[in-house]
């Protein structure tokens, strides 16, 4: 039996994750900040009052999702600052990492939520369930299918 373990202490063992969540938020922060900033922007737009109320309500979702995920996937940051200096590090990165995996989820139904609001607006279109179907399938799978999988299949368990 080979032991792989890193022979962290428990402090290490925080700061590691804690870096390593922090890489991981910023790059999921960008998506969904870039993504929300433009939601807030169609709005104003001139031919958003002539949308049907179908589109306006599945608009309005999608605004207040990406609003969830913005406040999940930022959240880790304020819950460190509050929580600094309090020695309870390990404590404060299992609830980031909660609320990061919240805001990849809410993330992906806001993604959901606007393609399909865009291709209704775009192609009126009946195949457009089918279409944003094949997307969250596709997101579904290598955002959570494939590493659930991975964490199967190489996780050993002594």
């Amino acid at each position: 039996m080979t032991d792989r373990g890193r022979r962290e202490t428990e402090d290490e063992r925080a700061d590691r994750r804690w870096g390593e969540l922090i890489q991981e938020i910023r790059v999921a922060q960008t998506g969904v900040q870039i993504l929300f900033g433009f939601l807030l922007t169609v709005v104003f737009a001139p031919t958003f009052a002539e949308l049907p109320s179908t589109d306006k309500t599945i608009y309005v979702i999608t605004v207040a999702l990406g609003a969830s995920a913005t406040g999940a996937l930022i959240g880790p940051v304020s819950f460190h600052r509050i929580v600094s200096g309090r020695r309870i590090k390990p404590q404060a990165v299992v609830w980031a990492s909660r609320l990061t995996f919240l805001g990849l989820v809410l993330l992906l139904a806001t993604l959901v939520s606007a393609l399909f609001l865009v291709l209704r607006v775009a192609t009126h279109n009946e195949f457009v369930p089918w279409l944003v179907a094949g997307v969250v399938t596709w997101y579904v799978v290598f955002w959570f299918v494939l590493p659930l999988w991975a964490r199967y299949r190489y996780t050993t368990l002594d």
